[in-house]
């Protein structure tokens, strides 16, 4: 090896200092890529580059950057050349291996226990329209990975999925649709399917929209997975909008600012121009570009109109407000507005889930994951009304269980969702919204009295356990409260469910594939609610309930289950 001499640490130290104040936008050399994510793994993988060849390629790195150097009187901005996306165009081909290092982010939720329905007969939660877990699964197993459970969100699984629900009558938003059938990983237990089906309106008859981007273009977003994916899915949807609808752009790196000021839809070229123009580079100030977007969105507030901000990142905020509580709070009050969220998930590596789910959550919005263009299309394109027209706002469901009948609940997912009991009649709590022609779908795990495994729960002292439902043929009862568009006070719907013996068979396609999701979902996060049921069981229940697929989605989450029954057995050997 070389002696280092003192050039040689000069030259190392000015391509470190290029790289601290933005250097990483500057176009890299064409000999070698020299990111600072392989800079990062160069340094941390031992023995895989000498010391020699590490001052070498900083030396290249500082005399192109000095040579390069605008003077102090230029207005031009750095900016990395676009990587020259791959054409991940099917959900069945996996996104390279992601440079850096592993650091995503995920909230760690244990899984709902059974309780007692003697002593607590109510559960209540809010609904939760959200599919991005389910596509960050799909992104894993398609990488050859088991995904970290804190990415398993039953629920959103479930719900990313449509099913054929009852339409609502009588001038109600909403309609409720129940099936009751056997536990297939439980056979001596009943699974209960609620499923809300919400109003479809003709597309000439929604209202105009008046639609933010708030798009991250820092650093971390120069991936083919992160921007150039998501200026090809903003693309998709801006041949959706008309001459009603206003769209603006903000993007947000460093500092943020507008790149497309309040455009009519119908002006396609302008807005695919401020598209194409975006690239990536700098640190990542979300806090600012979110109060930017919406101070936008609030000068051109359209009454009666579809007001949204998109956001799209992989949530990786390093600047200004970070914390999820102090992001939390922001966006809570934002949400005061009347102006709706949709967040967009992009990339991998260092990807931050929790942080995007908190964002849907306290904004009034949606959260899907990105990680294909059919994804795009799916959610912008072909779910377009629902995913960007709310129809009733703070959707709440209260189950009330028959002690005669159930021994014992569970509810599969929505763990981040529950509500306590009070809060269903409380119009001041916060809730989710459902959009036009959303489905919604929970499904509950029933024991029956009788089972010698029910949770034990000591004898009250002042009140009474006896209950006079013995004769009742109803098992539970479903209320719906939902608050309409225009209006701060809830209406309710209320349905029992009555009780029924049928052998699984006889249950609809829909309810087979909606227990075989959660399945999938549960022994993914390897529940111990399974019991023995195992991945061929999994996958024959689910092949046997695929019924019309036109899109061929449920085809699709079969070959992944499959694919987890491999990843799964090679662990085991």
């Amino acid at each position: 090896m070389k002696k280092i001499t003192l050039k040689h640490c000069l030259i190392a130290a000015t391509a470190l200092s290029f790289l601290c104040s933005g250097c990483s936008q500057l176009p890299e050399p064409q000999h070698k890529k020299n990111s600072v994510e392989n800079r990062s793994q160069a340094r941390t993988k031992s023995g895989k580059q000498s010391l020699e060849a590490t001052i070498q390629n900083s030396e290249a790195l500082a005399l192109k950057g000095l040579n390069s150097m605008p003077d102090a009187n230029s207005s031009m901005m750095y900016a990395l050349p676009e990587p020259s996306p791959a054409q991940y165009i099917h959900d069945q081909v996996p996104f390279p291996p992601y440079p850096e290092l592993q650091r995503e982010s995920y909230n760690a939720l244990e899984e709902s226990p059974f309780i007692n329905t003697a002593n607590d007969p109510l559960s209540t939660f809010s609904i939760d329209v959200d599919t991005a877990s389910y596509a960050n699964v799909r992104r894993f197993l398609n990488d050859g990975r088991l995904p970290p459970p804190g990415a398993i969100r039953i629920e959103e699984m479930i719900n990313y999925f449509t099913y054929n629900y009852l339409k609502p009558k009588n001038n109600k938003p909403i309609a409720i649709t129940t099936e009751l059938g056997p536990c297939p990983w439980q056979p001596k237990h009943k699974l209960v399917r609620i499923g809300l089906q919400a109003k479809d309106i003709d597309t000439t008859k929604l209202p105009p929209s008046n639609l933010v981007f708030l798009i991250d273009v820092s650093g971390s977003m120069n991936h083919a997975n992160k921007l150039p994916l998501l200026k090809k899915s903003m693309l998709m949807l801006v041949d959706q909008l008309t001459a009603r609808d206003r769209i603006s752009i903000v993007v947000y790196a460093g500092a943020d600012y507008v790149v497309l000021e309040p455009t009519a839809g119908d002006k396609t070229t302008t807005i695919k121009k401020a598209i194409n123009s975006l690239n990536s580079g700098g640190s990542t100030h979300a806090s600012s570009g979110i109060t930017t977007a919406y101070k936008l969105a609030r000068q051109v507030f359209m009454p009666g109109g579809n007001n949204r901000i998109i956001l799209a990142s992989d949530g990786d905020f390093n600047v200004g407000i970070t914390s999820r509580d102090q992001l939390e709070k922001l966006i809570a009050k934002e949400r005061e507005s009347g102006i709706y969220l949709t967040v967009l998930g992009f990339g991998m590596g260092n990807y931050h889930d929790d942080t995007m789910e908190i964002l849907a959550d306290k904004g009034n919005g949606n959260y899907s994951y990105i990680d294909s263009l059919l994804e795009a299309k799916k959610v912008l394109v072909k779910e377009r009304i629902r995913t960007l027209f709310t129809l009733a706002r703070d959707v709440k469901l209260q189950i009330e269980f028959n002690p005669a009948k159930v021994g014992a609940y569970r509810l599969l997912g929505y763990e981040n969702r529950v509500l306590a009991d009070e809060d269903f009649n409380n119009d001041k709590k916060d809730a989710g919204e459902i959009g036009v022609g959303h489905t919604v779908t929970a499904l509950y795990e029933l024991m029956p009295t009788d089972d010698k495994t029910l949770p034990s729960v000591d004898p009250l002292k002042y009140q009474s356990t006896t209950h006079t439902s013995e004769n009742s043929a109803e098992i539970l009862t479903i209320k719906l409260r939902y608050k309409p568009l225009k209006s701060k006070k809830s209406s309710l719907i209320d349905q029992p469910v009555i009780d029924r013996n049928v052998a699984l068979k006889q249950t609809s396609n829909d309810f087979r594939f909606a227990a075989s999701v959660a399945g999938f979902g549960m022994m993914l996060k390897k529940s111990k609610y399974t019991a023995d049921f195992t991945y061929d069981q999994l996958i024959s229940l689910a092949k046997k309930a695929k019924g019309t697929d036109g899109d061929g989605y449920r085809a699709e989450c079969i070959r992944l289950m499959e694919t987890a029954q491999l990843l799964v057995d090679s662990e085991k050997k």
